[in-house]
């Protein structure tokens, strides 16, 4: 079993559909931000001007060398609010902690789940899904296992 998330080879599995993009940091796109927020209670008075600005990718990317993008494919982990076709933030330099959602590698092939690491003393790993129809991963030492990622973020379109 590996548990290492400073791996910096780019990864590409075809066979499972989850393809990793790097972010493209060449151009800069400033959107306009309405800073005094959105109430999501009872309404506030619109904001009649915009003056501020956000570029998302220097708001979500921490550590561009080390951040990827990818495309959730499944349904593992809708109840943490992941869907199929969210757009995830995956950073590398992370450390993987208890209770992180991450992108792992088990046993070649890809999948994003919530870390249950409470029994590592033991070299015992858990993979939580999010969705009732799929049991928990333990994995084993006779599995081969990598933490390729911490997800920092993930994108969702309402």
């Amino acid at each position: 079993m590996i548990v290492n998330a400073r791996v910096h080879n780019l990864v590409l599995n075809m066979s499972n559909e989850l393809i990793f993009l790097t972010p493209d940091f060449s151009t800069h796109q400033s959107l306009p931000f309405a800073d005094g927020g959105v109430r999501a209670g009872f309404p506030s008075p619109a904001q009649d001007y915009m003056d501020r600005t956000i570029d998302l990718n220097r708001e979500l990317i921490r550590h561009p060398a080390a951040t990827f993008y990818s495309k959730v494919v499944g349904d593992s982990m809708i109840e943490a609010g992941i869907h199929p076709g969210d757009l995830l933030v995956i950073d590398r330099s992370i450390d993987p902690y208890d209770g992180c959602t991450a992108v792992c590698l088990l046993n070649g092939d890809f999948t994003v789940k919530e870390l249950d690491m409470s029994v590592y003393e033991r070299k015992i790993i858990r993979l939580i899904p999010h969705n009732p129809n799929y049991k928990p991963i333990v994995v084993s030492d006779n599995d081969q296992f990598e933490i390729w990622g911490v997800v920092s973020y993930v994108i969702h379109k309402v």
